[in-house]
C-alpha cells in the first residue's frame, strides 16, 4: 500500500498529538493525577481538597499546563477527524457513523476549551466553587473523554480490520 497524502497528514497530527501530549504531562509532572480529580470531582468538597492538597510547585505545574492545553484540543480534534476520514476512505462507513466520528472530536475539543476556562478561573476565584459548577464541568469534563476516547477506539479497531485485511489479501 502506498502513502496518500492524507496518511502523511494522519501522520503527522498524531505525532503531534503524541508531543503535545508528552509536553502537557511533563508540565504537569507529579499534579497530573490531581488534574484527573479534579476533571471528575462531582461536589465543591472534592474539587476544593484537590486543589488544596497540591503544594506551591504543584499548583504551579497545573496553572502551567493550560497555555499548552489551549491548543491540544485542535491537535486532537484534527487528528480524529483526519483518521475518520482516511478510514472513511479505505473502508466503507454509514453515513451516520462518518457523521459520528466527525462530530466527537469537535464536541470533545470544543468541551475541552469549556472545562480549560473553568478550571483555570475557579483556580484563581476559589469562592466561585460550587457543586453545580463542579458538577456540570466535571460532566463536560467526561464527556469529553468519552468522545475523544471512543472515536480513538473506534478508528484504531477500523484500522486494524483494514490492516488485518490488507494483510491477508481481503479488502
Amino acid at each position: 500500500m502506498t502513502l496518500t497524502a492524507l496518511d502523511g497528514k494522519l501522520i503527522g497530527w498524531s505525532a503531534a498529538y503524541l508531543l503535545s501530549q508528552a509536553n502537557i504531562a511533563r508540565l504537569l509532572g507529579p499534579a497530573a493525577p490531581k488534574l484527573l480529580k479534579t476533571q471528575t470531582a462531582m461536589s465543591a468538597r472534592a474539587y476544593r481538597d484537590v486543589l488544596d492538597s497540591m503544594e506551591e510547585a504543584e499548583t504551579a505545574r497545573f496553572r502551567s499546563h493550560f497555555g499548552p492545553d489551549m491548543i491540544h484540543p485542535v491537535i486532537y480534534g484534527v487528528a480524529l477527524c483526519t483518521g475518520a476520514k482516511r478510514l472513511g476512505q479505505l473502508t466503507e462507513l454509514s453515513p451516520a457513523t462518518r457523521r459520528a466520528l466527525y462530530a466527537a472530536p469537535v464536541v470533545a475539543a470544543a468541551a475541552d476549551y469549556v472545562e480549560n476556562v473553568v478550571d483555570l478561573y475557579l483556580l484563581d476565584h476559589r469562592d466561585r466553587i460550587t457543586d453545580p459548577v463542579v458538577r456540570a464541568t466535571s460532566t463536560v469534563s467526561i464527556t469529553k473523554w468519552v468522545l475523544s476516547l471512543g472515536t480513538l477506539a473506534y478508528l484504531s479497531q477500523g484500522f486494524v480490520r483494514v490492516w488485518a485485511g490488507m494483510a491477508t489479501g481481503r479488502r
